[in-house]
């Protein structure tokens, strides 16, 4: 809906799948883990939530089984203040779920359970023009093609319907080796970049994409595909972004206690884009902001067991960014 000055009152729609995440309580092996924690995660509902936490209004829409799990979902984000009123309910497929495994070395092994799940059977028919009304920007990722037979059309239409509706898309290209062949995700990645005005892609996506290049070439490949701006995700290395202006490179927020980098992607999306929906992206310096804003994200939520947990409030992350230190007691 608009307000009655005719302003979009939803900043970010965002579509995909969340599931329940189970985490054992101590580090080790699945197979000997007696107890475990739950959790939600998915990459879109943790963009939601960075976005929410940062006091942009966000919409999440996905399906979900009637099930406690899916109970456990719609909960979970709408205490996070994102808007589930949207999301739609199937009495006939489950509420995905996963499970991480810490080792304590490498990044956490990660388990789906999400074949023939709710959101697995997204069609093009199950995307409906009121999703976008009032809203401002579409996030989506490269997971959610990769669900089901129906689900990257489904993506691809919520795209062009958002674009045709006025919104700006975003697109992080999010790859899951496990979930599809690489010749299926090559093709169908590269479908949808032409329809995204910000892709997001890291250093290794890009390379499985385009095989080997510069970071330069990779920016402006991609940029003559169709998006107004391309961020390239550098990890250690920081982030480097591309758009008419020219191309803006910023170092990354060293990390001092690393502890799980599942979801950094997520955070760093997140806070790129609470910058970009204010405006004026293709200025140095907004767009300088928007990549530093988006590096200590991902630092952050690295530093805590979980994919969102840890994600900064809009006072926490600027503190984080001033060098501030927080007040405890």
């Amino acid at each position: 809906m608009r307000t009655e000055t005719g302003e979009r009152s939803v900043d970010v729609v965002t579509i995909g799948e969340s599931m329940v995440l189970f985490q054992p309580m101590s580090e080790g092996p699945l197979p000997y883990a007696p107890l475990f924690t739950r959790s939600v995660a998915g990459a879109e509902s943790n963009v939601a939530i960075g976005l929410s936490r940062l006091g942009r209004k966000v919409r999440w829409i996905s399906r979900l089984g009637t099930d406690p799990f899916g109970d456990m979902v719609l909960s979970a984000l709408a205490g996070e203040g994102v808007d589930v009123s949207y999301a739609e309910r199937d009495s006939q497929y489950p509420t995905a779920i996963f499970f991480k495994e810490f080792k304590g070395y490498g990044d956490p092994n990660v388990f789906y359970y999400r074949k023939a799940s709710a959101a697995s059977r997204f069609s093009p028919n199950h995307i409906k023009p009121e999703w976008f009304r009032g809203a401002r920007h579409l996030h989506v990722t490269g997971i959610t093609p990769a669900l089901g037979p129906d689900t990257a059309d489904a993506v691809k239409e919520a795209m062009v319907q958002a674009r045709k509706q006025g919104l700006t898309v975003s697109f992080d290209p999010n790859l899951r080796r496990k979930l599809w062949s690489e010749e299926e995700a090559r093709r169908t990645l590269l479908s949808l970049i032409p329809l995204c005005d910000v892709f997001l892609p890291g250093l290794e996506e890009a390379e499985f994409l385009l095989g080997p290049a510069t970071e330069e070439q990779y920016g402006q490949t991609f940029r003559e595909m169709g998006p107004g701006i391309v961020v390239l995700k550098l990890g250690e290395r920081g982030a480097v972004g591309f758009a008419e202006s020219g191309a803006v490179r910023v170092a990354a927020r060293p990390v001092t206690r690393l502890v799980d980098t599942v979801g950094a992607g997520d955070a760093f999306a997140a806070g790129f884009l609470s910058v970009y929906l204010e405006g004026n992206s293709d200025r140095e310096e907004v767009f300088e902001r928007a990549l530093q804003t988006a590096n200590v994200m991902g630092s952050l939520t690295t530093q805590f067991k979980g994919d969102w947990e840890g994600l900064p409030r809009r006072d926490e992350l600027l503190r984080a960014m001033s060098g501030g230190k927080d007040v405890t007691r």
